[in-house]
């Protein structure tokens, strides 16, 4: 049975299964990652930015002889920004093979053609089935990240706290649980908004002006995604010279995101990229006692951010792609005879 979704009113049980199926894709696809829990799962299926609209979709088995739900077999979500619809597809191992993913982005490919979106992206990890998958129905690859992660256990933390403090003078680094305080908002977006060209993929895009950046630690919290910065003052005149984002989910506590890492270009050189970055990580052992590992994502191009985070102990372990097609050529691959 496929059916439109709506995570907000969908009973626990059904969360319950979906996250069932997640946890499976997962042993099955990234088997090094934690499984996620149910914490604030609704929430993150559910909560978007302004102006942003997710229209989700479940396949489910028989209900159960009991008259209980279907187990979820499969999920598919499109998040609709600017121009493009973000897609992720969901089929549980046991139904790969049978046509249902191809079925799921035919419901997507659709609905997005009606609503007059141009084209619709897709994340895609290296060494899954989600490759040959994407590109058999027409999506090319357009960007590609590495993921590194660090695990918790291996640093050495006195080391550590030495590259925290070796920082060029005039310097100061501030941590920021939740968030940065709203005096230095507009300097906050200002630096985020130099290098806004710099190492961003289009299908997770970074806040550049202040209420947006409001907006979106708002949505972070709504989400059960506990956001962590550490931002580097420039003394003489207040600017913010350099940022580092962490987010903690309440979905995989003991594994956390680092979103952004800036440096504005007349601060370079002064040791801030990796000082930011270890005064985070020292934060972060105080403040989540459960985090054993973070992960991060960087260009491959970023050979100054991979060195950095290299010497933090940070390990590569994956290519995550970005992939994209339009609609119009994804509904006729699709439905040739339409």
């Amino acid at each position: 049975m496929v059916r439109e979704w709506d995570p907000r009113t969908a009973s626990s049980a059904e969360i319950a299964s979906l996250l069932d199926t997640l946890n499976a894709v997962l042993a099955a696809d990234l088997p090094e990652d934690p499984p996620w829990q149910e914490s604030s799962l609704r929430e993150y299926l559910s909560e978007v930015m302004p102006g942003e609209r997710r229209i989700s979709w479940v396949v489910q088995s028989e209900p159960t002889a009991g008259g209980g739900p279907g187990a979820m077999l499969g999920h598919v979500h499109v998040l609709l920004l600017g121009d493009i619809g973000v897609l992720e597809v969901l089929v549980h191992p046991t139904a790969r093979r049978t046509g249902l993913g191809r079925d799921l982005v035919r419901l997507v490919a659709h609905r997005v053609y009606q609503e007059g979106f141009r084209s619709i992206g897709v994340e895609v990890v290296g060494e899954t089935p989600a490759v040959a998958f994407y590109e058999a129905l027409g999506f090319s690859r357009e960007y590609v990240e590495t993921r590194s992660v660090l695990d918790l256990s291996a640093v050495d933390w006195t080391a550590l706290a030495e590259m925290a403090t070796a920082v060029g003078t005039g310097y100061r680094l501030e941590f920021c649980p939740g968030g940065p305080p709203d005096d230095l908002i507009d300097a906050y977006a200002r630096a985020k908004a130099e290098v806004r060209d710099v190492d961003d993929g289009e299908l997770r895009p970074s806040s550049y002006d202040p209420q947006r950046l409001r907006d979106s630690l708002d949505t972070l919290h709504r989400r059960g995604m506990k956001p962590y910065i550490v931002l580097a003052i420039h003394e003489r005149t207040g600017e913010v010279a350099g940022l580092t984002e962490v987010v903690v989910p309440a979905q995989h506590p003991t594994r956390a995101d680092q979103y952004d890492t800036i440096v504005a270009q007349d601060h370079r050189g002064y040791g801030i990229d990796r000082a930011i970055k270890a005064r985070m990580l020292l934060e972060l052992r105080s403040a989540e006692p459960e985090l054993a590992e973070v992960q991060t994502w960087n260009a491959q191009a970023n050979e100054a951010m991979l060195k950095v985070n290299a010497e933090l102990g940070y390990r590569s372990d994956r290519e995550w792609c970005e992939y994209s097609v339009d609609v119009a050529e994804l509904v006729h691959h699709l439905d040739p005879a339409r």
